[in-house]
């Protein structure tokens, strides 16, 4: 008897789980597959390329490698080529020249004896510089140090090949640990 009833109250609620729905959306979607049209705007025409037509050919080209060796080779002549300028490659190098800027770190200044030093930090190495030490490989004379950066003229070569001065700064790294 059990079973009975079970079964006649199971059977309103399988008759819910049928197609007859799912056959009806599947019938719309494809009346409205076939009655939807794609509208592809058409593509604009490219423009055509007119090529440029250099007049003065038989003139001296402006890009020729031989009017800049003329150039570099009067401006020598007239006493030019970077006003003198040149590292003094004779003097005994520092420690701290044989790293690149980019390596070195100041993390902070110290003042004892009324000089200010500033300390620069390269790998785990701490070091103390005053105005007037070199460091960098470019040749880099520290010409200033206040409590935020190192003032630093370092002596480049430009793409002429003459010496000229350049100022770099190494700029006080604030440490990011914090304390507890």
């Amino acid at each position: 008897m059990k079973t009975l009833l079970t079964a006649l109250l199971m059977m309103p609620l399988l008759s819910g789980c049928g197609d007859s729905d799912v056959q009806e959306v599947r019938n719309w979607m494809k009346q409205v597959d076939a009655e939807t049209r794609v509208k592809v705007p058409p593509l604009a025409e490219p423009k055509t390329f007119i090529p440029f037509a250099y007049a003065h050919k038989d003139e001296l080209d402006p890009f020729n490698p031989n009017k800049l060796l003329a150039e570099l080779a009067k401006q020598a002549a007239q006493g030019g080529g970077g006003g003198g300028i040149h590292p003094d490659t004779a003097r005994r190098k520092e420690l701290l020249e044989s790293y690149p800027l980019d390596t070195i770190r100041m993390v902070g200044t110290i003042t004892k004896g009324g000089k200010t030093y500033a300390i620069l930090q390269v790998d785990r190495a701490v070091h103390q510089v005053v105005v007037g030490q070199h460091l960098g490989q470019n040749y880099g004379r520290v010409i200033g140090i206040d409590d935020n950066a190192v003032n630093i003229k370092e002596i480049v070569q430009d793409p002429a090949g003459d010496w000229v001065e350049r100022l770099s700064k190494l700029e006080l790294q604030e440490s990011k640990e914090t304390t507890k």
